[in-house]
């Protein structure tokens, strides 16, 4: 039995006030964190509407005669006023190179054109310090004559605690003598112990001399496309307020990207989302043109699941969801091609699930603010994810989903509504088998009409009531249900008892044709879901 309804009707407004922000393109500097060293590296992120690239600095030859691999050798004149103008910072005593931390404007170091801050020390007039303290590399630098022979190359990953500036700094007022610390600047602008007291020529780079330049280069790009982002650690569920991760459909990661206040972390995990959100659309639109009008994708993408029967570890697993057409899927990864759509590991009619939101909602990224501004680390809730929904589908079968943002949130909210009020209005009516004192029967749940119960073999009609005739509903949680109706003459309430091998399915079904009534007739309801609810009592 179909019934052709009315034109399909605009999703109901749901709470939030804001959705994913339109596609950008963005650049900072960030930290990209080493798990395996426990160290954070600066990088540069650029943004595009397809593409997130990361960056690390390096020193290229931009001119003249290349001296070969990485390494450059550069002679110092040590000044009378200044000395070799440049500080150190690192030593083998904490498992980090010595590096220049600071090259002081027109001094030695600076005047040869060769020398970077981020440079390591390799050796110094012949002497390999590669494994040498912070305190061995200054008493050689520091007594090592007039002339100073070191080797350095670039140390693209400085260690943040390092915290060497990105650009090399202008003159500093550091002028101690004073014992050194491996973790502070120990400056060598100072006069060393020289032989001579004469004030020696300038370090300044010949027309034959290399020319070097720090540049930041591209050293990994992730396409967008598909792509997840993560803000916790697999197998773990604590959250990292100021970090995120990046996973492309291929495998590739960015590896975990730091902050430097949970500001940025939460502009550019909405920045990256977009722009994967709107390459997800283009994707959709690709697969539309393939299927009919009654099988349409509505909305698709990347949330977390949690697993069944986790301890309070409350372990979750990424999984790939999609509203399309008549059904809802979940995919371990995203369905690519047009045979995909066989491969799901989950496939329910939307008809017969119930998606209900965990956590109370809060506008865009408010709950990051409010725990912020109150200085909250840990919660007094069932688990630390704050953007929770579930799927009920039949025979109990329930499926707990977390996302990223509250963004996403509203838009996976918005999207089941639409699906299912479109295959509502597409489908007309379902019917189930049921008993009913004692006979085997059919109840059909008709978007026009509304409930009818009839003879399966004479279809021989033995009630039927308007949506708004039911006033309430009881069940066992089993099989059995009790749906209160009012007689539209008498004004008394009737009680009809139904007996259904999957009443999860069938209170559900209920539930969506309910929802998809009200909105019908008021499509900017603000909640027609709840309404729905408010008839129906079952989990």
């Amino acid at each position: 039995m179909s019934t052709e309804g009315p034109p399909p009707p605009a999703a109901p407004r749901g709470r939030p006030g804001c959705l994913l922000v339109p596609a950008r393109t963005k650049t900072a500097i960030a930290l990209l964190y080493d798990e395996e060293s426990e160290n954070a590296y600066d990088v540069r992120l650029k943004l595009t509407k397809e593409v997130l690239t990361i960056q690390k600095q390096d020193v290229i030859c931009v001119g003249g005669s290349h001296q070969g691999r990485n390494h450059r050798t550069v002679t110092l004149r040590r000044q009378a006023v200044g000395g070799l103008g440049l500080s150190i910072k690192g030593g083998s005593e904490h498992n980090v190179p010595v590096v220049i931390s600071k090259i002081f404007k027109d001094q030695a170091a600076d005047q040869t054109g060769m020398l970077f801050v981020g440079d390591a020390v390799l050796q110094v007039n012949g002497i390999n310090v590669e494994n040498a303290t912070h305190e061995e590399v200054v008493h050689l630098l520091r007594n090592a004559g007039d002339e100073v022979t070191i080797t350095v190359e670039y140390l693209r990953e400085a260690p943040a605690f390092l915290k060497l500036p990105l650009e090399s700094p202008g003159p500093s007022s550091d002028h101690s003598s004073g014992a050194s610390s491996p973790l502070f600047d120990s400056g060598l602008h100072l006069n060393g112990n020289s032989s001579n007291t004469a004030p020696s020529s300038p370090s300044s780079p010949i027309a034959k001399d290399p020319r070097y330049e720090k540049r930041w280069l591209d050293t990994l790009s992730v396409p967008l496309s598909m792509a997840r982002i993560s803000r916790y650690k697999a197998g773990a569920e604590k959250l990292r307020w100021n970090a995120f991760e990046v996973l492309a459909l291929d495998g590739v990661s960015s590896g975990i990207l730091q902050f430097y206040t949970a500001q940025d972390g939460a502009d550019w995990l909405r920045a990256v989302s977009a722009n994967i959100r709107e390459l997800t659309l283009q994707n959709m639109k690709m697969a539309n043109k393939c299927c009919s009008p009654s099988n349409q994708v509505v909305h698709m993408g990347w949330v977390n699941e949690k697993l069944q029967g986790a301890d309070s570890s409350q372990t979750f697993r990424p999984k790939f969801l999609a509203l399309k057409g008549p059904s809802f899927y979940v995919f371990s990864t995203p369905p690519v091609s047009t045979f995909d759509w066989v491969r799901a590991e989950r496939t329910y009619h939307l008809c017969e699930v119930l998606f209900k939101v965990h956590k109370f909602w809060l506008a865009e990224d408010c709950w990051l603010q409010a725990n912020l501004y109150l200085g909250l680390q840990d919660f007094e809730f069932e688990d630390q994810r704050p953007y929770c929904f579930s799927v009920v589908a039949g025979h109990g079968k329930s499926h707990v989903f977390n996302v990223e943002l509250g963004s996403e949130l509203a838009v996976w909210e918005k999207s089941f509504q639409r699906a299912t009020f479109m295959e509502v209005q597409r489908t007309g009516s379902r019917t189930y088998m049921c008993s009913w004192q004692g006979e085997m029967l059919c109840f059909t749940v008709d978007f026009a009409l509304g409930f009818t119960c009839f003879e399966s073999k004479t279809k021989n009609v033995l009630w039927r009531f308007k949506f708004s005739q039911l006033k309430g509903s009881s069940d066992d949680g089993k099989t059995r249900v009790k749906l209160l109706f009012q007689n539209l003459d008498t004004k008394q309430i009737e009680t009809k008892e139904l007996e259904f091998q999957d009443l999860t399915a069938v209170l559900h079904c209920i539930h969506s044709f309910i929802a998809a009534k009200v909105a019908s007739v008021d499509p900017g309801f603000m909640d027609s879901q709840s309404l729905a609810r408010k008839y129906m009592f079952s989990s």
